[in-house]
This record gives C-alpha cells, sequence and structure tokens, in this order.
C-alpha cells in the first residue's frame, strides 16, 4: 500500500504561484519502485494528467497545456512529491490529485488507469 497526502492548494490570482506537495507513506513489504503523477479534476470536467515523473526522476512529462510552467519533481529521500506552478491561469482551477503506480498500462505516461494509488486532493483556485 501507498498512502499519498496533497498540501499546497489555495487561492491565487493569475499570474501567481503555488508548489503542491505530496508525502508517500509506503506500508512495510511494499516496494519503493514506483512512478508518481499529478492530476487535476475542474468541476463538471474529466479528470486529466498534468505532469508525471519516472522511478529513478530523470524523465518527466508534461501535458501540453502546462509545459514551461508547471514543474514536476521528487525528494526520494523524504517520500514527497512536489508540483511547482508559476503562471497561473483560472483555466488551471481544480482538484490536483497525486498518483503513484507500479506498471505503465499506455505509453501515454499520464494515462490514469496506470495509477493505483491515490491522494485525496488539494484545491487549487485561480482567480482572473
Amino acid at each position: 500500500q501507498v498512502h499519498l497526502v496533497e498540501s499546497g492548494g489555495g487561492s491565487v490570482q493569475a499570474g501567481g504561484s503555488l508548489r503542491l506537495s505530496c508525502a508517500a507513506t509506503v506500508s512495510k513489504f511494499t516496494s519503493t519502485n514506483y512512478f508518481m503523477g499529478w492530476f487535476r479534476q475542474a468541476p463538471g470536467k474529466k479528470r486529466e494528467g498534468v505532469a508525471h515523473i519516472g522511478r529513478d526522476g530523470t524523465t518527466s512529462n508534461y501535458a501540453d497545456s502546462v509545459k514551461g510552467r508547471f514543474t514536476i519533481s521528487k525528494d526520494s529521500a523524504s517520500n514527497t512529491l512536489y508540483l511547482q506552478l508559476n503562471n497561473l491561469k483560472p483555466e488551471d482551477t481544480g482538484v490536483y490529485y497525486c498518483a503513484a503506480g507500479f506498471a505503465y498500462r499506455s505509453r501515454d505516461r499520464l494515462y490514469d488507469d496506470s495509477y493505483d494509488y491515490w491522494g485525496q486532493g488539494t484545491q487549487v483556485t485561480v482567480s482572473s
């Protein structure tokens, strides 16, 4: 089992920044060899992938809508995943979830069925 808890959400004006964190707790006998991602869901919309980071933290992928503005990173020593959100836009508003997975089920690294464990989400609201 991998337990994920997000934090760092809030309300900002367009152009502002936020840093989201996701603390991971791994149960005994559970592998730590997982990849992670951030997803978001706006009201009335389908959940979408935002960013992915590989198992060793050296590879990352982003949705086109956030490239150049968001940065995913992780601190393996503390089992914490981060998402730096810069130049925020109103369309970035939504609940942001972190997720962890052990086996890719698609070449699309933001395919949500590849992720086995999900956090409870943190709200990001961007006003114009």
